[in-house]
């Protein structure tokens, strides 16, 4: 089997992300630590000579000189295309290498079929058929961290600044960002912004100013252009303001520095989980099954047919710029739509005559204050007097209530933590409701939070004040939540403890033969724990969800001293915080020192709170925006299908929901029907559909393990996905 990495990103025409590697074919190559580095180890540069029919013949010899039948090609577009091109031209190559004495009839014979599977890696997230390709996330890590650092200055200074970002045909990168940091304004070469768009690009400025901010964020993609094709740059855009409204203006051209940097826990779980499936792709492949892509739809792994993605890519059978895939459309659109809504639309003066109110509930979570302010914007555009509850359920029992401006929310994107302020308690009288006409939280399921909403929907039996409209919206960083397969807050955590886990791990590079053991925050849910040990390369993680007893402490302990015997001298174990009541952080601890005397050395790490802080990754930021905007909407529907006579009475299962991410879709399930799918003695949901990555991290910590295959993807067609009404954000 080879693996082949294409050119790092998405800058390349429609062969141009081809590697030395095909020439050469460097195969074999087991890096000890390969997670926490950026780039590709293996190597990857444009192969010129893979464009002419003499490099792919080259290729071909090289492959059937080593034996190799099976190929893994790692890249955008370009090579995924040259993929296509290559498998297609096989038979012909080894023809024309007999022909020419280049390999033997039997050499041929024996290397007749060649098994190929993609898997995308481009920042630009430009390729059809997958919500997510490999270093997308990672280069928005990046980009977000420029644009706060930035952030700060630009208020000190009462300066704008004019941010470009790479995309010279997918604006991705740039809308994501202008949703992750509340940009006034985002140029992106889908949609080219009006023949009038200065004066409302002015305009849009001086609105903000006048509104109390002291900055102004634009953000543009290299690719930006206009209605008639011409180039719009961050040069005309500084030249335009300073021109016309004399703000001191900055640009700031980030470059390859969004390539850069140690990728994210996403796309370190992402690449792990689509190596596995490329390579039960390669192993279940026959002559008869075409090639194809490891995609990610959802949280769902699949497969989709090479030929297919190329041909849409490449224009030959679908359209051209926005989102050419039609489940990736949805995304990218819906992205657009709530850009645009909180950016470029202004509250109307017709007011709805209705009140919202919105409050945090539980433990805080990065996250929060984006979806709280998406929530406070949204509704007020939807024409709604908008009330936030201070300190959960508690503010609202006590009148800790105040209405809520437009320009109030307005830097609260990246802010970590809840501006609201969040408390467990629940001790609400009814008549708190009274002058709500329904109610949006972010909660975590926790037995307070979730039995406090089950007791309002309950309640509606006996008091006429709580037939509101309710919507919850997941927010926890355990990822707890039943009926939500993601929370907001869940990756925020998840990359402070695998930033974490490398540093203490760098910090054994000098000490060697040094175990460390880590407990992560989780309650009862093993999540954390999990995705962490996968994404940091631990060579254990222990959580309820999966018991173990003395015995496997004991062969997990082995396992480490035979790898000191390598050249990987240290070791990583993550202990969720309620695995086990007696096998605690302290007793792993001691019985690893015990054991690996003479061996190795133990220490000891508890994370706490540090893992509730910081400030929300893209993905949170994204997520509670994307998750606030779709509860108004939903809330302002259920208000107008349950008012008469001005007057709401909602006393119906489906108008008291959870939002929550399900495999592909944003779906409003009843909170009285999530009753049977928690677990509210341990505070998880019956049925997590991690838990079937955990072999993944058994298999990437070497351990001898079967892995169950009877839920591999299967191989889907992009006319499919057309049925998909919302993927993944």
């Amino acid at each position: 089997m080879g693996w082949v990495d294409g050119h790092r990103g998405g800058h390349k025409d429609r062969m141009g992300g081809w590697t030395q590697g095909w020439t050469d074919t460097r195969t074999a190559i087991h890096p000890p630590a390969i997670p926490p580095q950026g780039g590709t180890v293996i190597g990857s540069a444009r192969c010129q000579d893979f464009r002419a029919r003499e490099g792919r013949l080259r290729a071909a010899r090289n492959l059937v000189k080593r034996g190799i039948t099976n190929l893994c090609v790692i890249g955008g577009d370009g090579s995924l295309t040259g993929a296509d091109t290559f498998r297609a031209e096989w038979g012909g190559l080894l023809a024309d290498l007999v022909k020419t004495g280049g390999i033997t009839a039997e050499e041929a014979q024996r290397s007749s079929h060649l098994n190929i599977v993609g898997m995308v890696g481009s920042i630009d997230n430009d390729f059809c058929g997958t919500d997510m390709t490999i270093g997308t996330d990672s280069a928005l890590h990046r980009i977000i961290e420029i644009v706060d650092a930035i952030t700060t200055t630009a208020q000190s200074h009462q300066r704008t600044f004019v941010l470009e970002v790479m995309g010279r045909h997918c604006g991705y990168l740039a809308l994501i960002t202008a949703l992750a940091c509340g940009a006034d304004w985002v140029f992106i070469p889908e949609s080219p912004p009006e023949d009038d768009w200065e004066e409302h690009l002015c305009r849009r400025l001086t609105e903000t100013r006048d509104g109390g901010s002291r900055l102004n964020i634009i953000i543009v993609a290299e690719g930006a252009i206009d209605k008639h094709g011409k180039p719009i740059t961050s040069d005309d855009i500084k030249t335009l303001v300073v021109k016309r409204l004399g703000y001191d203006t900055r640009v700031t051209i980030l470059g390859h520095v969004q390539r850069g940097g140690t990728p994210s826990a996403f796309d370190r779980i992402l690449a792990s989980r689509m190596g596995v499936e490329a390579v039960m792709a390669l192993l279940e492949g026959t002559p008869e099954t075409p090639a194809c892509v490891v995609s990610l739809s959802g949280n769902q792994a699949v497969r989709l047919p090479l030929m297919e993605c190329v041909q849409v890519v490449s224009g030959d059978g679908g359209t051209q710029g926005m989102a050419p895939d039609p489940a990736q459309g949805w995304s990218f659109q819906n992205n657009w739509n709530v850009y645009k809504l909180l950016a470029h639309i202004r509250p109307p003066a017709t007011k709805s005559g209705y009140t919202v109110a919105v409050m945090n509930v539980g433990a805080p979570a990065a996250g929060m204050n984006a979806a709280v302010r998406a929530t406070v914007r949204i509704g007020l555009i939807h024409g709604h007097r908008m009330l936030a509850v201070h300190d959960g359920f508690e503010g609202l029992a006590f009148g800790l209530v105040e209405e809520i401006s437009w320009n109030a929310v307005g830097s609260w994107t990246g802010l970590g933590g809840s501006k609201l302020g969040t408390k467990r308690v629940w001790s609400v009288s009814p008549l708190s409701f009274s002058s709500l006409h329904c109610l949006l939280m972010d909660v975590p399921i926790v037995p307070q939070a979730f039995t406090g909403c089950l007791e309002l929907v309950e309640g509606r039996a006996r008091f006429e004040e709580l037939c509101i409209p309710l919507c919850i919206i997941p927010a926890t960083v355990s990822n707890n939540v039943p009926g939500s397969d993601f929370s907001i807050g869940a990756d925020t955590a998840l990359n402070t403890i695998t930033n974490t886990c490398d540093l203490i791990k760098q910090s054994a590079a000098g000490t060697k033969r040094r175990v460390f053991i880590i407990e992560t925050m989780g309650g009862f849910c093993g999540y954390l724990a999990t995705m962490a040990g996968m994404a940091a390369g631990a060579d254990a993680a222990y959580i309820y969800e999966e018991p173990f007893t003395s015995r496997d402490l004991q062969a997990n302990v082995d396992h480490l001293i035979e790898k000191m015997k390598t050249t990987v001298k240290r070791g990583l174990v993550l202990r969720n915080e309620c695995c086990n009541e007696n096998y605690t952080t302290d007793f792993i601890y001691n019985l690893y020192s015990e054991e690996g005397k003479g061996v190795f050395d133990c220490r000891k790490n508890v994370l706490g709170h540090m893992q509730q802080g910081g400030s929300p990754t893209p993905f949170d930021r994204n997520f509670g925006t994307k998750m606030g905007a779709k509860a108004v909407a939903w809330i302002t529907g259920k208000i107008r299908e349950c008012s008469r006579h001005g007057r709401i009475f909602a006393n119906t299962a489906d108008s008291a929901c959870l939002l929550g991410m399900r495999k592909r879709s944003l779906v409003f399930q009843p909170i009285a029907e999530l009753r049977q799918q928690t677990d509210f003695e341990h505070r998880i949901p019956k049925e997590q559909w991690w838990l079937r990555l955990r072999p993944i991290l058994k298999i990437l910590a070497k351990y001898n393990i079967e892995l169950d295959t009877s839920e591999t993807a299967h191989l889907e067609h992009l006319t499919h996905k057309v049925l998909v009404p919302e993927a993944t954000l």
